[in-house]
């Protein structure tokens, strides 16, 4: 599986092996991570693409990528699919480290995982997030995700693939206000 680029991103498919070291916050061999990363909601990610990795065996397209800065080649996050495409529909999540938030790197990366989605015949793709991350419901929205929701404390989002509502990545137009830490 070949990584996602977006003009500032490169979003790297991780196998079981990268995230066993992002869960136990050891670098290896080749491994260029930024100073916090990763950080908590990072490991928490990469713990569930463990379970379902170790359960259902290799789940890519619609597994967990790590993020990384192209301009120094630093490991700033990760972003990825909660589970695989049911009846259409798939779920996503996403998280930054703090020394890269306020950048637009989060909606850059999640527009990257909307086209993939795209490309593989999705029509909906959804996400929540707490109510307090204000941050992280903005760029979700500058996905072009709509609110259609409350559990508790979790906003729901969802996005129509394909909408002509829907921003794509050649329509990106640079960072907006800060992204926040961890998409549920």
């Amino acid at each position: 599986m070949t990584e996602l680029r977006t003009p500032r991103l490169r979003l790297h498919p991780i196998d079981t092996a990268e995230g066993e070291r992002i869960v136990g916050r050891r670098a290896g061999a080749g491994d260029d991570w930024a100073e916090d990363f990763p950080f908590d909601g990072d490991v928490l990610g990469v713990r569930g693409f463990l379970a379902a990795t170790a359960a259902h065996g290799d789940r890519r397209p619609f597994g967990h990528y790590r993020i990384t800065r192209a301009a120094d080649g630093k490991a700033i996050g990760g972003i990825g699919f909660k589970g695989q495409p049911e009846g259409g529909r798939v779920e996503v999540g996403y998280g930054l480290a703090p020394s890269a938030r306020g950048n637009g790197y989060a909606a850059e990366a999640l527009a990257a995982l909307l086209d993939l989605a795209t490309a593989h015949g999705l029509s909906l793709v959804v996400a929540e997030t707490t109510g307090d991350n204000v941050a992280s419901r903005r760029t979700l929205e500058r996905a072009g995700f709509r609110h259609t929701g409350t559990n508790d404390d979790l906003y729901q989002y969802e996005v129509l693939l394909g909408a002509p509502s829907r921003p794509t990545r050649t329509r990106w137009s640079g960072p907006p206000a800060a992204s926040g830490g961890r998409v549920h």
